[in-house]
């Protein structure tokens, strides 16, 4: 298992910390944003496989912002998954 953290941008969170375990998605923790949703999303999205959760949050929109926390954390999956 390795761990995560992931400064996002353009939103309202300041970090995402996240483990991911043979692509499987564990210990999501979001720091600032829209606590109750952040915290609705770690919970759906544990032990989720990583691959299907990019394809299903990549490129929510919050505000117009053309990003949101979600977007972020698939952003984030994906440059976890690129490190390998």
């Amino acid at each position: 298992m390795k761990e995560y953290t992931y400064n996002p941008v353009g939103v309202c969170a300041r970090e995402i910390h996240f483990s991911l375990d043979e692509g499987k998605i564990s210990g999501v923790s979001f720091v600032n944003g829209c606590n109750g949703n952040l915290k609705a999303i770690s919970k759906l999205v544990e032990g989720q496989d990583a691959e299907k959760i990019i394809s299903i949050l990549k490129g929510n929109d919050c505000k117009g912002r053309g990003t949101s926390c979600a977007d972020q954390f698939a952003r984030a999956l994906e440059a976890a998954l690129a490190q390998g």
